[in-house]
């Protein structure tokens, strides 16, 4: 067998043992290991290649970024802020038909400002949001849905952990992709908050029936009171990003003390919430390493059986064009994304995919967020959907089942696919903060 035979072979073997329910990084290092002793014919070879590729993938200074975020979303959930973010949005938008909804997105806006996990967003909105909305006569689908589809903006709008892992995969600068971030993670953001207005008005049945909430109302002083800490975290993170004051790993740095301050500082972080809070900020962290180590396994192993090139030359002989190229590849993220959760699809798909998009000249900080927007649609369909399984396990009313969150976030999935045509379309929607682009 040549060795792009054998590099088919491991891939349809990793695919095989996925499906089968074995955890897609063990998956992911079986067959790199089996895939680089059959290419170089030693298993002595193979393991010393593979190792080196799990020390290259998190020895670098910029794999710092993970654990930080993540420990500065953890602190910023522990402290209740996602509570706070929720009645500073609910005030500002309760006027609106459908203000509830419109008011939780907001609110997940912000949360996903200040965490970038997708996960906490859709638990903490899950026993916050969901139990408002239903007092206030919204229909329980709808607002688990309005929930299970906000919670995405968690992974789109910076800090985000799947463009950090995006950048650490393909080494692109994780500054300009938390840049690219910002523009999409709005415009759906927009789009969701338009789509629960029109739900209300032309699709009451869908929605509820909503009465008046009155009690939404806060005077100026608490809104500053529960807003400002807040807004001062996100202007620290991303405006020091932005402005060039920090670099993304001290952003993370100076975002969890900023967090770790006012947690203590509100007299709402105690010494075993925070033990709570290092705890899970080392299992995800080890996770995340675990995966990358992976990652950078099955990526030496594509790179020595000459697969990804090979998929290449198909690309570039099928002349399928752009928009050919792109339509097939989200509809194959899409697809993966009922199977699979977010990070197994980037590990799978982006090392195929790069020397595919980098010869056609496409832009890596814009194809990131492309993938990213297509990824997250996954978490929003049966039967994999981890953002719905999250809803379900938060939530603490056993009438509303998996059938109904999902019913409830299908028009929010469909929104997003109208966002990423129109940043497949526009590509300026993501690249236009960045200078020189």
């Amino acid at each position: 067998m040549t060795p792009f035979d054998i590099g088919l072979v491991a891939l349809a073997a990793m695919f095989g043992s996925v499906l089968l329910g074995l955890y897609v990084p063990i998956a992911l290092m079986l067959c790199s290991f089996a895939g680089v002793w059959a290419i170089k014919g030693s298993p002595i070879l193979a393991s010393k290649l593979l190792a080196l590729a799990a020390n290259d993938a998190i020895s670098s200074y910029f794999f710092g970024v993970v654990p930080l975020f993540v420990l500065m979303g953890f602190i910023v959930s522990e402290a209740g802020l996602g509570r706070d973010a929720f009645d500073v949005a609910n005030a500002m938008f309760r006027r609106l038909k459908g203000g509830l909804g419109v008011g939780t997105v907001g609110a997940n806006a912000i949360f996903a400002a200040i965490t970038g996990i997708s996960i906490a967003s859709a638990a903490v909105f899950t026993k916050i949001a969901v139990p408002q909305m239903i007092r206030h006569g919204y229909a329980p689908r709808f607002a688990v849905g309005v929930v299970a589809g906000s919670s995405v903006l968690g992974m789109l709008i910076p800090p985000s952990l799947l463009l950090i892992l995006y950048g650490i995969l393909t080494e692109q600068s994780i500054g300009d992709l938390f840049i690219a971030g910002i523009g999409p993670g709005i415009l759906l953001a927009i789009f969701f908050a338009a789509g629960i207005v029109l739900m209300a008005v032309f699709a009451p049945r869908f929605v509820g029936r909503p009465d008046d909430v009155d009690d939404g109302a806060l005077p100026p002083a608490v809104m500053l009171r529960k807003g400002l800490p807040i807004a001062g975290l996100i202007v620290l993170v991303l405006g020091g990003i932005y402005a060039g004051v920090f670099t993304p790993v001290e952003a993370g740095a100076m975002g969890a003390i900023g967090a770790l301050v006012l947690g203590f500082a509100m007299r709402r972080l105690t010494w075993a919430k925070l033990w709570t809070v290092l705890v899970d900020t080392g299992m995800v962290t080890a996770t995340i390493c675990f995966l990358i180590i992976a990652a950078q396994m099955y990526s030496r192993m594509l790179a020595l059986s000459g697969v990804p090139g090979g998929i290449g030359a198909w690309a570039a002989g099928a002349d399928l064009g752009f928009w050919g190229l792109m339509l097939l590849y989200v509809a194959i993220v899409i697809a993966l994304g009922m199977i699979l959760d977010s990070s197994s699809i980037m590990l799978i798909l982006v090392p195929l995919m790069l020397p595919v998009v980098i010869p056609m000249g496409l832009d890596l900080v814009w194809f990131g967020i492309v993938t990213v927007l297509a990824v997250e649609i996954g978490l929003l369909t049966p039967p994999f959907g981890i953002s719905v399984y999250v809803i379900k396990a938060t939530l603490e009313d056993d009438s509303i089942t998996l059938a109904d969150i999902f019913r409830g976030a299908a028009p929010f999935a469909l929104m997003m696919l109208a966002v990423l045509l129109i940043v497949i379309a526009i590509p300026s929607v993501a690249t236009g903060l960045l200078p020189g682009r």
